[in-house]
């Protein structure tokens, strides 16, 4: 049963930044739900796969050294672990992942054409189509079977997991690997996170949710990590059942308790949660006004989705955040969607025209505030909303 526990207001498409201002655009309501059987928690609306990815998608995985260092570290773990012979990525966005591979041994799949064609340019085998069973059925065609799916951030965002886990499981060898990684529910909820949530982001995971789910697919998790990487993710390796060549880690039953301690099978956890969200968007906004009241300029650190729900859960317009800063191309020039606030091209002195930053990648905090110590140690400061909003004490 589908119990609904928060309500962010009227949202737009958090990747649809746009090339002019814009006072109408079309908007949803961002609502959230857990359901008590089998313990997901997701949004209600669902927008149409055709809409969200498509050939103008701004999000680029290589952007970012945090996640092009973590790809290499899990590139070269996957050839010592499992060695495979083939590996195939769902979302395998500008290939930052597959790079790391021989190209005869991956293949990728990625519906967003303008990123697919980035790799198919440097010849990757790539699949500019959605994951689905007609696709599954037509790389079976090609190349029989698969030793290792991986998929990162790219599973939370398919409406229809069914077919997802049946598409995998028919191209799965039978001693094969499943790795994917998404943000943890768990984290989300410790961190006060609630801009994990947007149009995108139709479930988020926990190991309680995606244990349930495999299940019906003869499916299992065998081990598990904790990741730094987008606030807090979740990596889970998993098997066929029958297979019992691979034994199941002591990190899945430890993760396992984590969630139960936490109480993420229970509906009083998640109302617990709102009422933190609340007192968050009103604590931002009593900053956000105050700097506003000395006169002082503020600038937005990241044109990320995650910013999106931000800004339109606490109805943050450009006289609280003048302007964001970004170095995706994709987004330079642009206006953040719902509040018309401008993306400015990331540039060395861009800040100095600032007195504080709003940092709408905090899952980047460590490498940002590492790139802009010129300008802390001149005064520059940074704000948070997590996982409270406030001034960091920074050096």
């Amino acid at each position: 049963m589908n119990k609904f526990f928060l309500n962010l207001g009227k949202q737009p498409l958090a990747n649809n930044f746009l090339t002019k201002f814009s006072p109408k655009q079309p908007t949803y309501n961002l609502k959230l739900y857990f359901n008590t059987k089998t313990k997901m928690v997701s949004i209600s609306k669902r927008i149409p796969s055709s809409i969200m990815f498509n050939s103008k998608y701004p999000y680029r995985s290589s952007m970012s050294i945090t996640m092009r260092n973590s790809f290499k570290k899990l590139s070269d773990e996957i050839k010592k672990r499992f060695n495979p012979n083939l590996l195939l990525e769902i979302g395998s966005n500008d290939g930052a992942l597959i790079k790391n591979f021989d190209k005869n041994k991956v293949i990728g799949v990625e519906p967003c054409k303008n990123l697919a064609k980035i790799t198919k340019k440097i010849d990757y085998k790539t699949f500019d189509k959605y994951w689905d069973f007609k696709l599954a059925k037509k790389i079976k065609r090609e190349f029989k079977s698969v030793d290792v799916i991986y998929s990162a951030n790219t599973i939370t965002h398919i409406s229809n997991l069914d077919n997802v886990f049946k598409s995998i499981c028919h191209i799965l060898a039978e001693n094969g690997v499943v790795i994917i990684e998404d943000p943890s529910l768990l984290q989300c909820l410790k961190k006060n996170s609630y801009d994990q949530f947007y149009n995108e982001h139709i479930y988020l995971f926990s190991t309680l949710s995606v244990r349930n789910l495999l299940s019906k697919f003869s499916l299992e998790i065998f081990d598990i990590k904790n990741l730094k990487t987008h606030g807090g993710s979740l990596r889970y390796y998993i098997k066929r059942k029958k297979n019992k060549k691979i034994k199941i880690s002591i990190n899945l039953k430890k993760q396992i308790n984590r969630e139960l301690k936490a109480g993420l099978d229970n509906f009083s956890t998640y109302k617990n949660f709102t009422n933190r969200v609340t007192k968050s968007k009103q604590r931002i906004l009593k900053i956000l006004n105050n700097i506003k009241e000395r006169n002082k300029k503020v600038i937005g650190y990241g044109a990320t989705a995650k910013a999106v729900t931000v800004l339109n859960y606490c109805n943050i317009n450009s006289d609280l955040i003048q302007n964001f800063t970004d170095t995706t191309p994709e987004k330079i020039n642009r206006y953040m969607p719902g509040k018309n606030i401008k993306i400015l091209q990331y540039k060395k002195n861009l800040l100095k025209n600032f007195d504080y930053v709003f940092l709408g990648a905090w899952n980047f905090k460590k490498e940002i505030v590492n790139k802009e110590s010129k300008f802390i140690k001149k005064g520059l400061k940074f704000i948070t909303h997590i996982p409270t909003p406030k001034i960091l004490k920074l050096k």
